[in-house]
């Protein structure tokens, strides 16, 4: 299998998860913030959470479903994987000041940080024309 047919199934993969992770917390909130390490107050605590947990990860499993198609701009990967790398990013400005996550949550870095890192490194070359 070729690294552009690798990427697009871990695009694929990628816009499989956040949309059932995004399921989750549509279905479930209280349990997925407390997951997460979040205790949800209030309307606007609701609010940021489903902007954040249903809203963003739709978002970056659409654009990962665009990327995934034959034939599209690489750069459409590339921003997928920036969008997922930005969390577990986050993650690390935050561990300097008060430690690495615990638990599921050390889990779900890790898996962001290998999906994003590999979907980078298999982006393809630039096309050569003779």
């Amino acid at each position: 299998m070729t690294s552009s047919r690798w990427r697009s199934q871990l695009l694929k993969l990628t816009a499989l998860l956040g949309s059932l992770s995004a399921l989750m917390a549509l279905l479930d909130p209280d349990r997925v913030a407390a997951i997460m390490g979040l205790f949800l107050v209030g309307v606007n605590g609701y609010s940021q959470f489903y902007a954040i947990y249903v809203g963003t990860r739709l978002a970056t499993a659409a654009l990962g479903l665009l990327a995934a198609r034959p034939g599209q701009a690489p750069i459409l990967g590339d921003l997928t994987a920036l969008f997922i790398l930005a969390q577990p990013a986050g993650r690390l400005v935050a561990a300097t000041a008060i430690g690495l996550p615990h638990g599921p949550l050390l889990w779900v870095c890790a898996l962001e940080m290998a999906l994003g890192i590999a979907l980078l490194a298999l982006r393809p070359g630039p096309v050569k024309i003779h």
